[in-house]
């Protein structure tokens, strides 16, 4: 054979050198693809505290995030043991705490404290605790509080729920679609050599 009919032969690939390609292309792939931090904020504590027994009512009740809150749409009420409410006014925020005022409390027993605020990345934040009253006050009551579905059992996970769009799709879905199509394009590079 000539050198000018050895530059034009075709060389085999390996499956080694093919798994390699993949395992490259994969890892550039995932460094590339790799979303920023999607942490949303967390409540970090509640004045007064969760299930705190108190002798007397406080003036204000407070939600502190890990992250500054965006001041529209915060909400926050204090419900009473009678249902009604006994927050007064509109939720404030403060760099990570919203906060609301309250009236003086009336009956003693439960009060849940309700929030509802928006984060700095524009997710909204929701959720309750709760405080006992031991002693009860001579403070009038507010209108009957309607709760929302979602808080109304003091159980919140933290951030709204709503169908997953594509923004709210893992990554990893994406790699590994890439992954299969990649996977078989070289399954079938393979056996047209062959």
């Amino acid at each position: 054979m000539s050198s000018t009919s050895r530059a034009f032969t075709r060389t085999r690939v390996g499956p080694a050198r093919i798994l390699g390609a993949f395992a490259g292309i994969l890892t550039v792939m995932g460094i590339v693809m790799a979303p920023p931090a999607a942490a949303h904020a967390t409540l970090m504590s509640t004045d007064p505290a969760d299930g705190a027994v108190l002798e007397e009512a406080p003036e204000r009740v407070s939600a502190t995030f890990n992250e500054p809150m965006q001041d529209t749409f915060a909400a926050m009420t204090v419900v009473g043991p009678d249902g009604n409410l006994w927050s007064t006014g509109e939720a404030e925020v403060d760099g990570p705490v919203v906060s609301v005022a309250v009236k003086p409390l009336g009956p003693a027993g439960t009060y849940t404290a309700n929030y509802r605020a928006t984060s700095a990345d524009g997710h909204v934040v929701q959720g309750s605790w709760t405080f006992e009253l031991k002693v009860a006050g001579s403070g009038e009551p507010g209108p009957p509080a309607t709760l929302p579905a979602d808080t109304a059992d003091g159980e919140s996970d933290g951030a709204t729920d709503g169908a997953a769009t594509g923004a709210d799709l893992p990554v990893w879905v994406f790699v590994l679609i890439a992954a299969v199509i990649v996977a078989g394009g070289l399954v079938w590079a393979v056996r047209r050599q062959q």
